[in-house]
């Protein structure tokens, strides 16, 4: 039987339910909830149309224009990405991360986490962006084979071995290339396709960080705290704390 949560805020309750796919997220989530890791912190980082970010241990009692977003334990959580229905739809519970450019592997922060509100998109714009991120794949595909060969680039470098290293690089190309045609180009599903046009969502966000929950109640709740006036840092000028509890 699946894991509710059940996050209480000033502006009412967010009941959680915890994807069994995601085992490592649900896991850590669990744990947190129960320890009362999440007790008093805030959601930190709102964001119109967009969503809505929490799970910052500093952020407990914080005044008003510290910065926010930093926080959590001393540990990350590996990636749980390749589970293509799971996506950011309206009410996704998903985990924040660093960068790609810091963290090729997309780990998870070990608390901080988003529940998406997003917008609806025409099937014009779904292309487009299908366009973009079918070129982002092949762009982190060759970075993926890149650092694979890595040390291989760096001794034909200290060895001033020109003509390996054009020969690497190309082969580096090339195996990237065929790794893209063999993973095929980045598709929308037909489901994903009707929510985005229907209850809307990020899609952008999808095959980037990884999803391990859906509101199932209070999506009303989510809706007002991402509607909230914030600072410039997009934190809201009045604060909204958290309880996390398991159901």
């Amino acid at each position: 039987m699946a894991t509710r949560i059940r996050i209480k805020t000033p502006e009412g309750d967010i009941v959680v339910r915890l994807y069994d796919e995601t085992p490592l997220h649900r896991d850590n989530f669990i744990k947190l909830a129960r320890e009362g890791y999440y007790d008093g912190t805030l959601f930190h980082r709102v964001i119109p149309d967009f969503m809505i970010q929490g799970g910052d241990p500093e952020s407990k009692g914080a005044p008003q224009g510290k910065r926010l977003g930093t926080g959590g334990p001393d540990y990350t959580i590996p990636a749980e990405i390749s589970v293509p229905q799971l996506y950011h739809k309206r009410g996704a519970l998903s985990a924040a991360r660093l960068g790609d450019e810091v963290n090729p592997q997309r780990e998870s922060s070990g608390s901080q986490f988003y529940i998406v509100w997003g917008q609806t998109f025409g099937e014009g714009e779904l292309g487009q962006m299908e366009r973009q991120m079918a070129m982002q794949q092949e762009q982190d595909m060759f970075e993926m084979v890149r650092r694979e060969h890595l040390e291989e680039m760096k001794t034909m470098r200290r060895n001033r071995d020109r003509e390996g290293l054009q020969a690497l690089q190309q082969r580096i190309v090339d195996e990237a290339k065929e790794r893209c045609k063999a993973a095929g180009p980045f598709r929308f599903s037909p489901q994903q396709r009707e929510t985005y046009t229907t209850l809307g969502g990020t899609p952008h966000l999808d095959g980037a960080y990884t999803v391990f929950g859906e509101v199932e109640h209070g999506l009303d709740v989510v809706e007002r705290i991402q509607a909230m006036d914030t600072a410039p840092d997009d934190r809201p000028l009045r604060d909204v704390t958290m309880c996390v509890e398991v159901l």
